[in-house]
C-alpha cells in the first residue's frame, strides 16, 4: 500500500472546512472523492450497499479503479445482488464482496433462527459491523454515501470526518445532496438503480428487516420497522 499522506484527525477537519465552500453538489462530491484518491491510493476504498450506482459512478468517475466494498450479509434481497452485478459491469471499479465468517445456516445453529428478529443489533454486528471492521483494516481511509437529509441521525454528517473508532479517515461525499440532486444525477447519467425503489422501498438493507414506505413516512421508516433501531451500526 503505497500512501502519500498519514490519516488525522486534523487533516480531515482541514478538508472538511476547504471542501464545504465548494457550492456546486456535484463537483463537491468528485473533489471529496479526488483528493481522497490523490491522498490515500490504494489505501482508499467506499462502500456501497447497492441500493443504487450512485457513489460507485461518482467515485468511478474520480478514482477509476477504485476498490468498492460490498457487505454480501447473506440476507439480501435478489434485486440487490443483481444491482451489485450489473454496476459492476459497467462502471470502472473494483468490487470487493465481504462475507461474515459464518453462514446464515451456522449463524442460526449458533444463536437459533431469525436472529435478526430477536436481536437485530447482534445480527447486524455479526454479519455487517465486524465484517466491515475486518474488511476496511487494509485500508486508512473509506467513503460512504450517507445524506444528512436520510434522518435526523444524519444531519450533523460531515464530507470529510474522522473515524475515530476505526482511526480511518471517513468521506461522505455527497452529504450535502437533497433527493433532487441524487434524483437528477441518476437520470443524466443513466446510473443503475435497485429496482425494489420502483416497489415502494425508500432505503434497502437485509431483506427481512426491510419493508416498503408508505406515502408521507421517512424514507428509512421501512428499516427495522417496528422496532427502537434506526443504524445498523456502520456509521455510529
Amino acid at each position: 500500500m503505497t500512501i502519500a499522506i498519514r490519516p488525522t484527525p486534523e487533516l480531515a477537519a482541514a478538508a472538511d472546512a476547504r471542501f464545504e465552500g465548494i457550492a456546486d453538489p456535484v463537483e463537491q462530491a468528485l473533489a471529496v472523492l479526488r483528493w481522497a484518491g490523490d491522498t490515500f491510493g490504494d489505501g482508499f476504498a467506499i462502500t456501497s450497499s447497492m441500493a443504487d450506482g450512485l457513489l460507485a459512478h461518482l467515485a468511478g468517475r474520480a478514482v477509476p479503479g477504485v476498490d468498492v466494498v460490498f457487505l454480501d450479509t447473506g440476507y439480501h434481497f435478489a434485486e440487490t445482488i443483481g444491482t451489485r452485478d450489473w454496476i459492476t459491469s459497467v462502471l470502472p471499479i473494483t468490487l470487493v464482496d465481504v462475507t461474515p465468517p459464518t453462514t446464515v445456516a451456522e449463524q442460526d445453529a449458533e444463536h437459533g433462527p431469525r436472529l435478526h428478529d430477536r436481536d437485530p443489533d447482534l445480527c447486524c454486528s455479526l454479519r455487517k459491523v465486524q465484517p466491515l471492521a475486518e474488511a476496511l483494516a487494509g485500508y486508512v481511509a473509506w467513503g460512504s454515501g450517507i445524506r444528512r437529509d436520510e434522518s435526523p441521525t444524519r444531519a450533523g454528517t460531515r464530507l470529510v470526518d474522522w473515524d475515530a473508532k476505526r482511526g480511518m479517515v471517513k468521506v461522505n461525499p455527497i452529504a450535502a445532496w437533497t433527493q433532487d440532486v441524487v434524483d437528477g444525477y441518476i437520470a443524466e447519467h443513466q446510473v443503475p438503480v435497485n429496482p425494489l425503489f420502483e416497489l415502494g422501498y425508500g432505503s434497502i438493507g437485509c431483506e427481512p428487516c426491510t419493508r416498503p414506505v408508505a406515502p408521507g413516512e421517512d424514507a428509512r421508516a421501512g428499516r427495522w420497522a417496528g422496532k427502537n433501531k434506526i443504524e445498523c451500526g456502520l456509521h455510529t
